[in-house]
């Protein structure tokens, strides 16, 4: 809490808003950006035959690089 003073020199005490939440919001999303470039970069580095082998297409890149945690075919796994 921080302590102001008005005109009269009355004290007012206040707290912050939200500056630590706007700071944690902000690394989780750079965090979460850079782990999907990640995911993508090493999606892309496959071959067409290594990608069919996991079940996925050169096409379907980007919307599981986005998407890690959910499976299109709605298959969940076992962990």
């Amino acid at each position: 809490m921080n302590t102001a003073y008005d005109t009269t020199g009355s004290p007012r005490t206040f707290a912050q808003i939200g500056t630590v939440g706007f700071f944690e919001r902000f690394w989780s999303a750079l965090r979460e950006r850079r782990e999907r470039r990640r995911v993508h970069r090493a999606l892309s580095g496959l071959s067409d035959w290594e990608l069919l082998d996991i079940g996925t297409t050169r096409g379907e890149i980007d919307y599981v690089a986005s998407h890690r945690d959910n499976d299109p075919r709605g298959i969940q796994s076992a962990g």
